[in-house]
């Protein structure tokens, strides 16, 4: 069962937070949360904005005790009432209680009231130990606690922080501890085609909760080669990618698992389910659906894995010859550098593939390419090419989740590599700059990613 309450935090704010929280003297210390929320049903916090209160304002600060300023919490409704942002109230434990004291029950009968009666909405309270481990909780208008089941730390390593402790210390990696983690996380793929089902299906098989399946596509018999546990009966019957994949994860791992999203990813329907997920791994061939992957892994602090691959050719005296095989493996953490920073698509080359699809016979031309630029095949054999870049990806997200390398995972932000050259290169993330994007931690509002395009109907609006 994937948790329902959650809070994510990129991991700049978890360490600015932590080093005020505990700067070395073992007192208590305060910070305020500026949280954005997803969608329903699932609830996700978003930490848009740490707000660190200066500890000469703190009232007193003990070992085990800590007296709020007003003007802190009064400063924090300011700055939260325009986009309705949620208040998380967080101090420290320097004494190591993974737990909400007697003291913090009281204090939060007393506060908490006051920030829904300037604010509304959902609010609440949380408390860091010294290893930088966050339990937190919101609390209904009436006072009853909603416990947050889980705080993930999204940077070059993904962290998670259970309430319950279950997997404190870290799981090791390709153990039946981490696979039990792993049911408790939801996935999403953009894309369920040569390479996208390729991922989904080690995603389903290392033990995802939920894989989140998102394509507008029917299976077709020139599919066959390349679309993992797609059958000739489904392509006969020109049956939806997603739906005939879900059947076969349900097949081995039983009902629930997969969710089929039968739409494009620049849908509602689509991003709203995407958004819900923990982790998401697009594998499209079009730029405009990477930008929209790209857009909601920022909007909703989501941590992105991009896949790519392609097969140059070039001209020979008998038609044409194989130039490179070769594949990338890009990695998002939110609040880095995007896949637009990185150089994977721009305005110019969105609006290119725009005209190619809007004018018949670019398009044409563009589809008669495929993987192999350049050389007009209706069916590429192209599952092995797939296979190594899916299993490449679906790697990179293991070692994230549960570190295995000898070196920081910073060092691994893309992964280039050729098989006609026989290289493989590494780029860190300093490799690309990083700009500030409007859509950092938007969350749930409207329009959601910033597209008037996919703002709410008029009668979701109402309602």
């Amino acid at each position: 069962m994937n948790p329902s309450t959650n809070l994510t935090i990129t991991y700049a704010d978890h360490r600015k937070l932590r080093d005020h929280l505990f700067p070395g003297d073992g007192l208590e210390a305060a910070a305020i949360l500026l949280c954005a929320r997803t969608p329903g049903p699932r609830v996700r916090l978003l930490v848009k904005q740490v707000l660190l209160v200066p500890h000469s304002a703190c009232k007193e600060r003990r070992s085990d005790y800590l007296v709020w300023p007003g003007s802190a919490i009064e400063e924090a409704f300011d700055l939260a009432e325009a986009d309705g942002l949620s208040l998380v109230l967080t101090h420290s434990h320097p004494g190591g209680l993974f737990g909400f004291s007697r003291h913090d029950d009281r204090s939060d009968l007393l506060t908490v009231p006051s920030l829904f009666q300037a604010l509304g909405g959902l609010h609440g309270t949380a408390i860091m130990t010294p290893d930088g481990a966050m339990l937190a909780r919101l609390y209904r208008q009436d006072m009853s606690p909603i416990p947050i089941e889980s705080v993930m730390v999204a940077g070059d390593d993904l962290t998670w922080h259970w309430a319950d402790r279950k997997f404190s210390p870290r799981p090791t990696a390709f153990t039946s501890e981490a696979t039990q983690e792993l049911g408790r996380l939801s996935a999403c793929v953009i894309g369920v085609s040569g390479t996208g089902s390729l991922v989904a299906e080690q995603l389903a098989r290392l033990g995802f909760g939920q894989v989140i399946l998102i394509d507008f596509d029917k299976i077709e018999p020139r599919n066959l080669n390349r679309i993992v546990n797609s059958t000739l009966a489904d392509a006969k019957a020109q049956r939806s990618k997603v739906v005939a994949f879900a059947e076969a994860v349900t097949s081995y791992r039983g009902e629930g698992v997969a969710v089929p999203v039968n739409a494009s990813i620049s849908t509602r329907e689509a991003v709203l389910c995407a958004s819900q997920t923990d982790v998401m791994f697009s594998c499209v061939d079009t730029l405009d659906a990477r930008q929209i992957a790209d857009l909601l892994a920022a909007s909703f602090l989501i941590p992105l894995f991009d896949v790519g691959v392609s097969i140059p050719t070039r001209k020979a005296q008998r038609g044409a010859a194989i130039a490179d095989v070769c594949g990338r493996i890009d990695y998002v953490h939110p609040g880095g550098p995007t896949l637009q920073d990185r150089g994977v698509y721009d305005p110019a080359s969105l609006r290119a593939e725009y005209l190619r699809r809007t004018a018949p016979d670019a398009h044409r031309e563009e589809m008669q390419a495929g993987y192999l630029r350049g050389v007009t095949e209706e069916a590429p054999a192209v599952i092995a090419l797939n296979m190594r870049a899916a299993s490449a990806c679906v790697m990179e997200f293991i070692a994230r989740a549960h570190p295995f390398r000898h070196e920081s995972n910073a060092a691994y932000a893309r992964t280039q590599f050729s098989l006609a050259a026989n290289e493989e290169d590494f780029f860190p993330v300093e490799s690309f700059p990083t700009t500030t994007i409007p859509q950092f931690a938007r969350g749930d509002l409207e329009p959601l990613l910033g597209l008037p395009a996919l703002r709410a109907p008029r009668s979701e609006a109402i309602a």
